[in-house]
């Protein structure tokens, strides 16, 4: 499903690259084999949490703390030493984590890069509490953390001046953006979106990874998690602690579900791990049509070992072929790998897509110029 979009891109079909066949392999081979990437210049941003609320179990509030993010500029698209960057980036994207990732993470680094490539100026963002940003802000963020990202999204259209501003997400960052745009209302706070591998329903994709096949997966994850929280420096609640070192009233803590309903759920206000996962999922918002997003291109596997491919799916069937909205549905591709024949060193194929979808918006809206606040 989605040829004849892949087509108007420039770009074919999905294919597994050897040797990394199957749904597992592509989504590990970042982590088996990184890829080789230059050293990280992205310039610090940061940006104040001012009258935001904390979200975290100390009962602070966000009058001092802030978001860090990285602004990269637009690179040459030679390695030719006398090659020159663009005199005006294409546009600013800002560029968003999944689950337990940050800034500097191999995927985000990757994408980061191949926009630059290709003329675009992006802003990574470490979500509260992750990444280098640990120190700068109590607490941790979640599927729909909206008001964290409205000081950000205010902030990066303040450095795009007149530049289309656009966002990537991978996986969980995905569906941040989804919910961030969701809930902004009638004038979408971006001029464009892609989301690779996001959750649409956060119910469903809780199942998903507690399947066995999937233990290592979320023991993983898990183990990243605790350790984010526990790490924070302005300290967490004393049940928190009890529950995160397995002392709490729900034992030891092996889920990611058992995670949201001891540290998620209750830190953004919500009565329930219920309560968040329903409320947090934007499928059903977006079943309801594409009207409050930007351009938006949702690009899954059907083989996503950890996030089910049937929302998307049924999101496809409920848009159908909208001109300013599409979901890509590749039969292969694992959870944010897509590691296809021809890959550049730097860029998955899911990574050209993302950069095809956007250089096809920027074209029509012409840039104007960077400024940097």
């Amino acid at each position: 499903m989605g040829a004849p979009l892949l087509s108007q891109l420039g770009l074919d079909p999905f294919r597994p690259r050897g040797p990394w066949w199957g749904a597992d392999l592509q989504t590990l081979r970042d982590t088996l084999r990184p890829p080789g990437l230059p050293p990280d210049r992205g310039e610090a941003v940061l940006i104040g949490l001012a009258g935001v609320g904390a979200a975290g179990g100390t009962g602070s509030t966000d009058a001092e703390h802030q978001l860090l993010a990285l602004l990269d500029q637009p690179l040459p698209a030679t390695p030719d030493p006398a090659a020159r960057p663009p005199s005006l980036p294409r546009g600013l994207v800002l560029l968003l984590h999944g689950l337990g990732g940050g800034s500097e993470g191999p995927g985000v680094r990757r994408l980061g890069l191949a926009l630059q490539l290709q003329g675009f100026a992006v802003l990574r963002l470490n979500l509260r509490g992750a990444g280098r940003g640990r120190p700068l802000a109590p607490g941790t963020y979640a599927a729909a953390c909206s008001r964290d990202l409205a000081p950000v999204l205010r902030r990066a259209r303040t450095l795009a001046g007149g530049l289309p501003l656009f966002a990537a997400g991978l996986s969980l960052g995905g569906t941040v953006l989804l919910n961030a745009c969701l809930d902004a209302g009638a004038t979408p706070p971006l001029d464009g979106l892609v989301c690779i591998s996001s959750p649409l329903d956060l119910e469903g994709s809780a199942w998903q990874i507690e399947r066995a096949r999937n233990g290592l997966y979320q023991h993983w994850l898990l183990g990243r998690l605790r350790d984010q929280t526990l790490a924070d420096p302005f300290g967490i609640s004393a049940a928190e602690r009890e529950a995160l070192l397995g002392r709490g009233p729900g034992g030891v803590i092996r889920t990611i579900r058992a995670f949201d309903a001891a540290i998620t759920a209750p830190r953004w206000g919500y009565s329930s791990v219920e309560h968040y996962y329903g409320a947090a999922s934007p499928l059903p918002r977006l079943l309801a049509g594409p009207g409050l997003l930007p351009p938006t291109l949702l690009l899954h596997a059907s083989d996503d070992p950890w996030v089910p491919a049937a929302p998307a799916r049924q999101l496809a069937h409920a848009w159908g072929d909208l001109a300013l909205s599409r979901v890509l549905l590749s039969p292969g591709g694992g959870h944010n790998g897509f590691h296809a024949p021809g890959d550049r060193s730097q860029a998955s194929w899911a990574d050209q897509v993302a950069v095809r979808w956007l250089e096809r918006l920027a074209q029509a809206a012409p840039p104007q110029g960077l400024r940097l606040a």
